[in-house]
C-alpha cells in the first residue's frame, strides 16, 4: 500500500474525470476498502432503486423528517427529493444512525415557491408526480400502478402536501384507514408506503433496480465516503497515477 501525503491543493473533482480514469480511480481505490466492505457494497447496490422516489415537503419536526431518511435507506431507495418552503430539514443522527451519508439527497430551498421547482426537475427526469393524499381520482397501495417512474410526495405533519402540489399532480395514493383518526404520523405512511410499493416492484419483472453506470457512479461515491481521507486520496491518485 501506498505511503500518501495529505496534500493542500484544490480537490480534484472524481465524476468530473473521463470514464476510463474513473475506473483507474476506482480500482486504485479497491487497496484501501476491506474485503468485507467491498462485498457488502456489492450486495447493497444490487438491492438500490431509483424507480420510485420519495419526496418531503416542508416537515417540520426533525423526528419525523430524519425518520423518512432511514426508511429510504433501509428499503434501498436512493434518492430522496427535499422541499423547504417555511421549514429547513433536519436531521436528527441519533434517528437517522448514519443512513443520510448513503442517500443522494436533494434539497429545494432557494425560490418563492420550491414545491415548483423540485416538480418541474422530477418532470423533466420522467417522473409523474403522485401527491400522498385522499382524493376522487385517487388509488391504494395495492392497485397503484408502479410500472411508471413515480415521485410520491408526502406532505407536513398538519397541512399535508402543499396546493402546489395538488395542482401539478399526475396521480393520487392513499392508505386506506378504518378508524376514527383522519391521517398516520407522515413517518409512518411514508415506511407503509415505500414498504408495500418495494415488495410489489420485487415481485414484478419491472426493471427497477439501478442501471450499470449508476451502480459504478454510486460504488465509487461510497468507497470515497469510507476510506480515510477520501479527497486526499482523489487527489494524491490525479497527481501521480491519472493516465492522460
Amino acid at each position: 500500500m501506498e505511503h500518501i501525503e495529505s496534500s493542500s491543493e484544490k480537490w480534484v473533482r472524481w465524476y468530473t474525470l473521463p470514464l476510463a480514469q474513473q475506473q483507474q480511480l476506482h480500482d486504485w481505490l479497491l487497496q484501501f476498502l476491506s474485503e468485507g466492505k467491498n462485498n457488502l457494497f456489492d450486495i447493497v447496490l444490487s438491492e438500490r432503486t431509483r424507480h420510485i422516489v420519495p419526496v418531503i415537503e416542508d416537515i417540520y419536526q426533525e423526528q419525523n423528517s430524519s425518520a423518512v431518511l432511514r426508511t429510504c435507506e433501509c428499503l434501498g431507495f436512493q434518492d430522496i427529493y427535499v422541499i423547504e418552503q417555511q421549514h429547513k430539514l433536519k436531521v436528527a443522527r441519533r434517528i437517522t444512525k448514519g443512513s443520510h451519508k448513503w442517500l443522494d439527497v436533494s434539497r429545494f430551498n432557494e425560490s418563492e415557491n420550491n414545491a415548483l421547482d423540485c416538480i418541474k426537475i422530477l418532470k423533466q427526469k420522467g417522473y409523474r408526480i403522485v401527491a400522498m393524499t385522499p382524493h376522487e381520482n385517487d388509488s391504494t397501495l395495492e392497485d397503484f400502478d408502479i410500472s411508471q417512474k413515480s415521485a410520491l410526495v408526502f406532505g407536513s405533519e398538519k397541512f399535508g402536501v402543499s396546493q402546489t402540489t395538488l395542482d401539478h399532480a399526475d396521480a393520487f395514493l392513499k392508505i386506506p384507514m378504518v378508524g376514527f383518526t383522519e391521517s398516520m404520523n407522515v413517518s409512518v405512511a411514508a415506511a407503509i408506503t415505500l414498504s408495500t410499493l418495494r415488495k410489489r416492484l420485487v415481485e414484478s419483472t419491472i426493471e427497477w433496480k439501478l442501471t450499470e453506470p449508476e451502480l459504478f457512479n454510486k460504488r465509487l461515491d461510497w468507497i470515497l465516503k469510507t476510506v480515510p481521507k477520501g479527497r486526499q486520496l482523489v487527489n494524491y491518485w490525479a497527481a501521480n497515477h491519472a493516465k492522460h
